[in-house]
């Protein structure tokens, strides 16, 4: 037998084996209801106005799995984040650091959680992971204009206050993965966008508000055939651009308050009591914040379906996962007057603090977690930098950090509530954070190009 056909046969049986770096993806979902019940709602809530739950996909790509989980929730403690990824981990062979956990910050719920909230997260996990099956990923970003830069300066007191900044810095960046069986039914569907989770805040009741709001939609408009997992972007200083009703009841509950002798004007605006829902001006308030959510919900939805018809850049049947993480340290500082906005707060030196910087790379996919409320312009700065083609951030993801609002580095120059209440010293986090996240990119490397469909 001569040498090149020797070498042709070779090539020939090559080509036949299996390539374990392009092994076959597969892709499950699960969506967990966890609305509790109107006898067991905390002080200060006085219904349910729309159903929560924890959702989550579970990828494997042959090696190694990863999960995006998304639970409506102001925020995800800490202990909680390390209860279910200690469980993802010995349970469904989920590593840590390929595990993103993520709160819609709705300002809607009970704050707190714990081991209720873990058990039904690690309850979605494995229901997703029950549900693995043959895949395809494709991803794409449309543009969505339902949010706005909140701070301004006010046309009366010439101070920092919030509002509609329609100047300000605003990321109108919808992005989209969209996961769907080979047959092409749709498995589920994880979309990033930045706004706050805040026009229902005033109604006293529970709600997943805009991202319940949206998820539902995608979800109903797919036929109940897929889950949609909300992403939170960098929402630190975004609002929905529609807020006005929110803004009328707080100044009736400010109104209420001072009648007793209690000035909340410059606080954070409570929950729980002040509002007579038997006025016809109170019930017509929360009534449009019930449609403007709802139709919020609805245009987003929109396109984050219109990218998943036809904004794809390309599908793939073949990822590689890979996660890592790392700490980052910033100078602390603890506040020593009060007061909401417009004032520059008074501060002593406190310790440093910690935030948690996560990375999940899905082939030429990287979505870079951090574990607080960041400012719009730190993501903006991270995708330009960024040397992964598709690059999206994903803020309160695995846990809480003790920072409160992470600003960028220009931002601490204005007397805005997010500033004031920040337990960061100026000129560290933004900087920090995307060096950060870059080192983690340069750290997860896929190892082959995938098989498009």
């Amino acid at each position: 037998m001569n040498v090149p056909y020797l070498m042709l046969i070779v090539l020939l049986v090559s080509a036949a084996l299996p390539r374990s770096a392009e092994a076959a993806l597969s892709v499950g979902a699960a969506r967990v209801d966890i609305t509790p019940s109107e006898k067991t709602l905390p002080k200060g809530f006085e219904g349910i106005n729309d159903p929560i739950f924890v959702r989550a996909i579970v990828i494997d790509d042959g090696r190694s799995r990863a999960a995006l989980i998304t639970v409506d929730a102001g925020a995800i403690s800490t202990d909680t984040w390390a209860q279910v990824s200690r469980q993802a981990e010995t349970e469904f062979r989920i590593p840590a650091q390929q595990l993103l956990l993520t709160a819609t910050h709705t300002h809607s719920v009970p704050f707190r959680n714990g081991q209720n909230l873990a058990s039904s997260v690690v309850a979605a996990i494995a229901e997703a992971s029950a549900k693995l099956r043959p895949a395809r990923m494709g991803y794409g970003t449309g543009v969505s204009y339902i949010n706005v830069n909140r701070n301004i300066i006010d046309s009366v007191t010439h101070r920092w206050w919030e509002g509609p900044n329609y100047e300000g810095a605003s990321d109108k960046t919808v992005a989209v993965v969209r996961f769907e069986a080979l047959d092409g039914h749709p498995i589920a569907v994880y979309y990033n966008y930045a706004v706050h989770a805040v026009l229902n805040g005033q109604l006293d009741q529970i709600s997943g508000d805009i991202p319940g709001a949206t998820s539902r939609y995608i979800e109903e408009s797919l036929d109940g055939e897929a889950v949609a997992v909300w992403s939170t972007g960098a929402s630190g200083d975004q609002n929905p651009i529609y807020f006005q009703q929110t803004y009328d009841l707080r100044d009736i509950r400010i109104k209420d308050y001072a009648s007793r002798g209690v000035d909340i004007a410059n606080a954070m605006p409570p929950g729980g009591q002040g509002l007579n829902r038997r006025d016809p001006k109170v019930a017509r308030l929360m009534s449009q914040q019930r449609q403007m959510t709802v139709s919020m919900g609805q245009m987003l939805g929109e396109e984050v379906l219109h990218v998943m018809r036809s904004g794809l850049e390309r599908s793939v049947t073949s990822v590689q996962i890979a996660g890592s993480q790392k700490t980052v340290s910033c100078p602390g500082r603890k506040r020593t007057d009060s007061g909401r906005a417009g004032f520059p707060g008074t501060y002593v030196d406190a310790a440093p603090i910690p935030i948690r910087l996560s990375l999940l790379r899905l082939g030429d996919v990287a979505i870079g977690g951090v574990n607080a409320e960041v400012f719009t312009s730190i993501a903006q700065r991270l995708k330009r930098e960024s040397p992964v083609k598709h690059t999206v951030m994903a803020t309160l993801t695995n846990g809480a950090a003790p920072s409160g609002y992470i600003p960028n580095d220009a931002a601490f120059g204005y007397n805005t509530f997010e500033v004031v209440s920040s337990n960061l010293q100026p000129g560290c986090a933004e900087t920090a954070i995307v060096d950060g996240l870059l080192d983690l990119m340069n750290e997860a490397h896929p190892m082959e190009p995938a098989r498009t469909r």
